[in-house]
């Protein structure tokens, strides 16, 4: 790949395998390979269009075709990309589910580089305009029956564990050691209290704020 002076706002994700369909079918039809033999879920990242989307699910229908297998593979987009998340309500009429990558969501809403650490600050915790990206996103995908899951740092960070349920997020990702303290602070609350508090923490100052709101209670 030639250099990018910016490459996280470069060719990377969905732009690359566009760019790149041979190498994009290619991983389709592995995928399908095992979808024929094992479940398996797919998604397509850095989705920031529906055309984008449109594509990638025209090659891979192109590769069901290629190869024959019509085994189910459940077909899903990461939300990184806030024009991903005010576009959910369209994007999810294509695929079944969503997945939201906070890390680079926040990266992208807060306009704060992930490695820079002056602006480190911007990146932590559950800040208020990420958090209306996510409703946002729930909205959208709930219009057609679809789910939405979180992955990132706030997924495995229990008052924002909290948080992300009350606002609708189904399904949380994270690693194993986290499991046990997210769980605990999931079963210790009520979905109607997880849901006052994400309406409280969307008017909240700052991330900060925020996250004091669900702690009280844990």
């Amino acid at each position: 790949m030639e250099p990018e002076a910016n490459p996280f706002l470069g060719r990377r994700g969905i732009r690359l395998s566009l760019a790149r369909p041979e190498l994009l079918a290619t991983q389709l039809r592995a995928a399908l390979r095992v979808a024929a033999e094992h479940p398996l879920k797919l998604m397509f990242p850095m989705v920031a269009t529906e055309s984008e989307l449109e594509q990638a699910l025209h090659i891979l229908a192109r590769a069901r075709a290629e190869t024959g297998i019509d085994a189910p593979m459940e077909t899903g987009i990461m939300v990184e990309v806030p024009a991903a998340a005010l576009l959910s309500e369209r994007l999810a009429r294509h695929v079944d589910f969503f997945s939201i990558g906070t890390n680079d969501l926040t990266q992208y809403v807060m306009a704060a580089e992930r490695g820079n650490e002056h602006v480190a600050p911007l990146l932590a915790g559950p800040q208020p305009a990420l958090l209306r990206l996510v409703r946002e996103t729930v909205a959208g995908a709930e219009a057609h029956g679809r789910w939405v899951g979180v992955c990132g740092e706030l997924a495995g960070d229990p008052p924002a564990a909290v948080l992300l349920a009350g606002l609708g997020v189904r399904e949380l990702s994270m690693a194993p050691p986290l499991v046990p303290e997210v769980k605990a602070a999931l079963r210790g609350v009520s979905m109607a209290d997880a849901r006052a508090l994400a309406e409280e923490a969307l008017a909240a100052e700052d991330a900060d704020e925020a996250r004091r709101l669900a702690a009280a209670l844990l």
